[in-house]
């Protein structure tokens, strides 16, 4: 199995939220493949058209954008706020995808993770993100599905991670189904290239001198 270099981005500045504990706990998991590491968004300006014509770009804007770049794939852990995503995400994700015919998030393969203490886990969060990075151009994985309700500082342990016990197991269990979805993503991607090459060398070949 592959490792693959994952960018996690939170939606929450909370120093101690309950995402920014998940995703926490994903990093610390071994033997799923997964190389994390958490990008920061919580030093982005807010996002300004007039910034694409500057030279040179915030250095926060630079940063962000050329740790997202170098992942693999992109595994967004968020809450909800007023049922859709926290502000300082779509901040993020709007930063990222400038300037026009630039965007960072173009192709990378996605998770969405939303944890909440309420019952229903962050569906509208969760949503409303999807629907955002289906027009990034982001391949969004389907199952399993990661709305993760009841959750508390009762989930956690002294360090921060998850306690043993089914919550953990589903974690686990998503960072794995990540791992194979985003080797199936990219694999794909270097087999259609691979075929559309030979396709082109076969075609130049039949060609008159």
């Amino acid at each position: 199995m592959a490792n693959y270099q994952i960018a996690i981005i939170v939606g929450s500045l909370r120093k101690d939220s309950l995402n920014r504990r998940i995703a926490r706990s994903m990093c610390a998991m071994r033997g799923d493949n997964l190389e994390c590491s958490m990008v920061e968004i919580g030093d982005l300006p807010l996002y300004n058209q007039d910034y694409d014509l500057q030279r040179p770009q915030p250095e926060p804007y630079v940063r962000f954008r050329e740790q997202v770049s170098a992942a693999d794939g992109i595994l967004f852990c968020t809450p909800e706020y007023n049922r859709g995503v926290p502000g300082v995400l779509k901040n993020a994700i709007d930063v990222g995808s400038r300037p026009y015919g630039r965007s960072v998030w173009d192709r990378k393969p996605a998770a969405i993770i939303s944890a909440s203490p309420g019952a229903i886990g962050g569906f509208g969060a969760n949503h409303q993100l999807r629907q955002a990075c289906v027009f990034l151009n982001m391949p969004v994985m389907q199952q399993p599905e990661a709305y993760l309700g009841q959750v508390t500082d009762d989930s956690f342990d002294a360090d921060g991670c998850l306690k043993d016990g089914p919550l953990k197991d589903l974690v686990g269990t998503l960072a794995h189904a990540f791992h194979d979805w985003v080797e199936m993503i990219l694999r794909a991607r270097e087999l259609l290239e691979h075929d559309a090459a030979r396709t082109e060398r076969a075609a130049k070949k039949t060609q008159p001198a």
